[in-house]
């Protein structure tokens, strides 16, 4: 979409022609991009590094607060800033990088001197887990989410003993530890691994599994069927598929199945359902998922029960409860209640 300033159409196209994404993310949030790293946000008031910059499938650079708080390229950024719409934006960097002088728009410096990086994301992590049978103090943690060893075997959850990142040990064996390991078969000869660490209030994954990746999705029927969840855990999913219900996650709550993977499904299943956590981020990310696929349905766990997700509510409310609200929920979806 391009944009008119008297004779020049200022698009991102022409910016970029004179300087690089990475130059400007330095412009205006003084941030050297760099893969894997983590940044106290510029946008908000942070103390806690949980942002960082990756590239999105269509090429652009991103910069991500993982609070849910902000995602988005240059242009984004320009607008969250400054609080002007994208036309104002475009205006505002070619004002401050020189392809137009504007006495009316205030020319905003460089907050650091560029360094002319070029962001490259780096190859997957090696991640190598040594695995043992699963204690009775983990199948303990599991079953009060309801979920059997037989399912932790199906969706390949793995009681990892010690941990190692490309070779260097990242966890040792310490009594009574919770470290599981999702795996996900071996691509490009690299074992594909997402540690989970239930127990850390930070840094809970260690993963090198690929951003598009889809836990649970080898266990859905080939057939599909009449309802498919997607969910934001791989404990959500396993906790659903006790009850009879096929679910898939993302790797994370910030992310959601690409156009592409999203067709796939809808040729398969004929309703597909968004559950996320009743809080803050899910709440954000679900609506703006319903905004790129509005034909997505959203359930949430009621309010009232003051539980944010289905393993949280299994977990909390035991078995008989979850039946209750899966077969509510089920009425209400045929409209019958």
């Amino acid at each position: 979409m391009e944009y008119t300033l008297g004779p020049l159409n200022i698009t991102k196209e022409l910016i970029l022609s004179r300087t690089t994404e990475e130059n400007l993310m330095e412009h205006y949030l003084g941030l050297i991009p760099k893969p894997g790293k983590r940044y106290c946000s510029p946008l908000r008031k942070d103390n806690n590094p949980t942002c960082g910059f990756y590239r999105f499938e269509g090429g652009d650079l991103i910069f991500k607060d993982f609070s849910g708080d902000f995602a988005g390229n240059f242009i984004k950024v320009v607008e969250r800033l400054y609080n002007c719409s994208r036309y104002k934006a475009l205006q505002i960097i070619a004002n401050d990088i020189g392809i137009i002088s504007r006495e009316d728009i205030v020319q905003n410096p460089p907050s650091i001197e560029y360094t002319n990086t070029i962001f490259k994301e780096t190859e997957s992590s090696i991640i190598q887990v040594e695995t043992q049978e699963f204690s009775q103090f983990e199948l303990n943690y599991w079953w009060s989410y309801g979920i059997r060893e037989k399912t932790l075997k199906k969706f390949r959850v793995y009681s990892c003993k010690n941990v190692w990142l490309n070779g260097k040990p990242y966890h040792l064996q310490t009594e009574k530890q919770l470290v599981f390991g999702y795996f996900d078969g071996i691509k490009d000869d690299i074992e594909q691994w997402r540690i989970y660490f239930p127990c850390r209030r930070k840094q809970k994954f260690i993963s090198n599994w690929k951003s598009q990746q889809l836990q649970g999705i080898h266990c859905l029927p080939k057939e599909g069927g009449e309802y498919l969840v997607i969910t934001k855990s791989l404990k959500d999913v396993m906790v659903l598929y006790e009850y009879g219900i096929s679910a898939i996650a993302p790797i994370s709550e910030h992310l959601f199945v690409t156009e592409k993977q999203y067709e796939k499904l809808k040729r398969k299943w004929k309703n597909i359902y968004l559950l996320y956590d009743r809080d803050r981020v899910g709440m954000y990310n679900a609506a703006k998922i319903r905004r790129k696929f509005p034909d997505v349905k959203v359930l949430l766990v009621p309010k009232k029960y003051k539980i944010k997700d289905i393993s949280d509510f299994r977990q909390k409310y035991q078995h008989q409860k979850t039946i209750d609200l899966i077969e509510q929920t089920k009425l209400l979806i045929n409209g019958k209640n």
